[in-house]
């Protein structure tokens, strides 16, 4: 193809990310949502998960998604080298923890531009994953941090400041912009989140105890799959403190916009995150937003004013701002409401493609179509 012809058609982009529908994966499936300025191809290394249902509905609203080997990691670069020499795009943007395993493909591929996409504050990598991180990164055109404090975690690593920028993740407003009035919906909470090491659900579940010791009790709804181990010791918890029939585990939850705009809180208890983007959900669902205060959430809103900031691992904090909240009179609907606007303003898809589109531009040295 002539350098003219290709400067004609839209920007031909490749993401690369796990499949177990973590905050990464799902951004990685917002960038590839169709835009006229952008041909995308999702690569998903495969995971335990069953992905055939959700995989078949991103194929029927028009995504093009293919799959790479979760073991050896090696051959998961492999395929992705072969997809990148079959479709030729013009950039790849490799996500999260397997950001290595995409870069390597690429680069194989030759690839004219990479796009390092982190999504932790922790980069959990081996001495070996961390000398091939920097060797890819000197042929890597950009490395994006989903937050500032990803961005001061990825310049803490020793990432070059020249290439470390920031794009805040965004959500489909569309899908969650609905919701009950506040006055009937449920008094109740929703924690949006997978279960693994990073999230806080043990301290959640405590809190739902010392509740119910309390006399007020609150029925908690636990949306989300990920790892069994990690949910299996939320269940005996719950079982444990006695708390079971309040405590609701639902796995993956297909409805989750019209089961957040019938509870009041969202929750999100966590270790650290890029973004709580299931917060920001919940925000913009109209529910009044709690999140541990930890690096990753305390970009979601503005404390005390569109959500509230709970100290980390700490049930007796988490149940007094349940129950305040919770309180006739209290301040939760004008929260709730500022949290939605907040949301609406700060955390939309489309200006996070926009962004995205705009830095592939910069670094792969050509204009998206329009």
């Amino acid at each position: 193809m002539s350098e003219g012809a290709a400067a004609a058609r839209p920007l031909r982009v490749l993401h690369f990310v796990a499949g177990g529908f973590s905050g990464a994966t799902q951004v990685a499936v917002d960038l590839c949502a169709p835009d006229a300025r952008q041909e995308t191809m999702l690569v998903l290394r495969r995971t335990s998960e069953n992905l055939n249902e959700r995989v078949a509905q991103m194929r029927a609203d028009g995504m093009n998604v293919a799959f790479a080997p979760h073991r050896p990691r090696v051959a998961a670069a492999l395929e992705v080298m072969r997809l990148c020499q079959r479709w030729k795009p013009d950039v790849v943007v490799a996500h999260g923890l397997d950001h290595i395993w995409g870069r390597w493909g690429a680069w194989l591929a030759g690839v004219p531009c990479m796009i390092h996409v982190e999504h932790s504050v922790h980069e959990r990598c081996s001495p070996l994953q961390r000398w091939q991180a920097r060797w890819l990164e000197r042929r890597t055109g950009a490395i994006v941090g989903v937050s500032n404090a990803v961005r001061e975690a990825l310049l803490r690593e020793g990432h070059p400041a020249d290439k470390c920028h920031v794009i805040h993740n965004g959500i489909d407003l569309q899908r969650f912009s609905g919701g009950l009035p506040w006055e009937e919906r449920e008094d109740a909470i929703i924690m949006p989140a997978r279960f693994a090491s990073a999230k806080d659900h043990a301290t959640l579940i405590r809190a739902a105890a010392l509740l119910a010791e309390r006399g007020r009790p609150v029925p908690v709804y636990l949306a989300g799959g990920g790892k069994q181990r990690w949910r299996l010791r939320a269940e005996q918890l719950a079982q444990q403190l006695g708390v079971q029939q309040h405590v609701h585990f639902l796995g993956q939850v297909s409805d989750l916009p019209a089961r957040m705009g019938r509870v009041k809180l969202c929750v999100l208890s966590t270790h650290y995150e890029g973004l709580g983007l299931g917060l920001i959900e919940g925000m913009a669902s109209g529910c009044c937003a709690i999140g541990s205060d930890v690096e990753g959430v305390r970009e979601c809103f503005v404390n005390g004013e569109s959500g509230v900031l709970v100290p980390h691992a700490d049930p007796a904090a988490l149940a007094d701002t349940v129950q305040e909240l919770l309180a006739p009179g209290s301040r939760a609907p004008e929260i709730a409401a500022r949290g939605r606007e907040w949301a609406h303003a700060h955390f939309d898809r489309r200006r996070m493609v926009s962004e995205y589109l705009d830095l592939i531009s910069k670094v792969g040295g050509r204009k998206a179509s329009v």
